[in-house]
């Protein structure tokens, strides 16, 4: 199994550029069953995810063509030649897998999807698909580990109010409502920038969605969706990580291919933390942070501060001159990362939802293991800055969210390789 392996104290020094964003683009994917013409996809991320997606679709019947993946570029076909069920082998490596279950539905009036790895019907975020498509006429049973979905008489539009912000429902939702019969109106949306480009893309194939207010949106289903071709948004959380790497050991530090009205608002908290950066068109430049304060903050859906931000924001913080308070509010367990970080020297302890943050005067290499993708970054930054060798364990979930992490840093100055 790979690792990585990290001797720290090197600033950073050059340009990094940021991949597309994995989750914008893998409901975008799934997008490609709601029509039998091409989906022409640019600044793809290579990336395990990605990889499952398309394994995901092909099984389906969806022609991937990577053969410009090289450039970031894939092409999707659905063949639509009859197949409706999304394997458990496949499925259980991703929970994104679930979004097929909305096009399969508009298309074919039928789908069996297994249930994503670990998850069982009950207080989980798929409730949130099951009981909205529900809504606009799916039947729905678990057999065998399986969501067995039937729209016999085809979906019909209706008005839906999501009892929480749900990402992935959102998007489940917009597909299958593209082709529903009437109009349908979704209210409590999430507005993430991912949702936002799968709005924009699934407008170009032809679909009627208007944005009402912030948090609600209004979908005339039409007969037939067409081909399109559409370039995915760069990571905002790829930027943002990048930001404080440089935050941490920047000497000049250039990210560029960024969409800074995606980050925004992540950078006025990273202005109060006195941050040292500037903008120049699609790039920022920053360098390594002096002294600052601590600070208290909330994850929180879009605008709000990113939970797939904390842990990485947590190894900056462990740098100011007093202490910080992280509320987590939307996963849970997602404070797992802690322990590592304590193992190289920090100071953190976890209180139920909240993470109090202690100055920590310096952090030691150690050999460490990733709990999972953000959690796998946090040790990455923390053997950046820490003194000697760190080594980090099980980076396969690294390879899910983040393209050629090591490389990127090993071009502006990381002595870092993966072994």
């Amino acid at each position: 199994m790979d690792r990585i392996i990290i001797n720290g104290g090197q600033p950073l020094s050059g340009t990094i550029s940021i991949s597309g964003s994995k989750n914008a683009c893998l409901p975008i994917m799934a997008a490609s069953i709601l029509t039998d013409q091409n989906i022409n996809l640019s600044n793809v991320p290579n990336l395990e995810d990605i990889k499952t997606m398309s394994k995901v679709l092909t099984s389906l019947d969806v022609e991937v063509d990577t053969s410009k993946a090289n450039e970031n570029k894939i092409t999707l076909k659905y063949l639509n030649t009859g197949k409706s069920i999304a394997e458990y082998d496949l499925v259980r490596k991703m929970r994104a897998s679930i979004l097929v279950l909305g096009p399969l539905l508009a298309r074919k009036r039928h789908a069996s999807v297994s249930l994503p790895g670990g998850c069982a019907i009950g207080a989980r975020p798929v409730d949130l698909h099951l009981n909205a498509l529900a809504k606009l006429g799916a039947e729905f049973k678990l057999d065998r580990g399986y969501i067995e979905c039937s729209a016999p008489k085809g979906l019909k539009g209706e008005e839906i109010t999501f009892p929480t912000i749900s990402v992935g429902a959102t998007e489940s939702l917009l597909m299958a409502a593209t082709l529903a019969e009437g109009r349908t109106k979704l209210n409590n949306i999430a507005i993430e920038p991912e949702v936002i480009d799968l709005i924009h893309c699934l407008q170009s194939m032809g679909a009627k969605i208007e944005i009402t207010d912030q948090r609600t949106v209004i979908i005339e289903g039409v007969k037939e969706l067409f081909g399109t071709s559409h370039n995915i948004i760069s990571d905002r959380i790829e930027t943002l990580t990048y930001v404080i790497a440089g935050a941490l050991t920047g000497e000049n530090l250039k990210i560029e291919n960024i969409q800074l009205e995606h980050v925004s608002n992540v950078l006025e908290i990273f202005k109060s933390l006195n941050i040292d950066f500037s903008f120049n068109n699609s790039s920022l430049n920053i360098n390594k942070t002096k002294i600052f304060q601590g600070i208290e903050l909330e994850t929180r859906e879009y605008p709000g501060f990113p939970t797939d931000m904390q842990a990485q924001l947590m190894v900056l913080l462990s740098k100011a001159n007093s202490g910080s308070v992280i509320t987590e509010n939307i996963f849970e367990n997602r404070y797992m990362h802690v322990p590592e970080l304590n193992r190289m020297g920090a100071n953190i302890s976890v209180e139920g939802k909240k993470a109090i943050i202690k100055p920590s005067e310096k952090l030691i290499g150690a050999e460490v293991m990733a709990t999972d993708l953000r959690a796998s970054v946090s040790l990455i930054l923390a053997g950046l800055i820490a003194e000697g060798e760190t080594i980090v364990n099980r980076v396969y979930h690294l390879d899910r969210g983040y393209e050629q992490v090591e490389s990127k840093l090993q071009n502006v100055g990381a002595v870092i390789k993966r072994v």
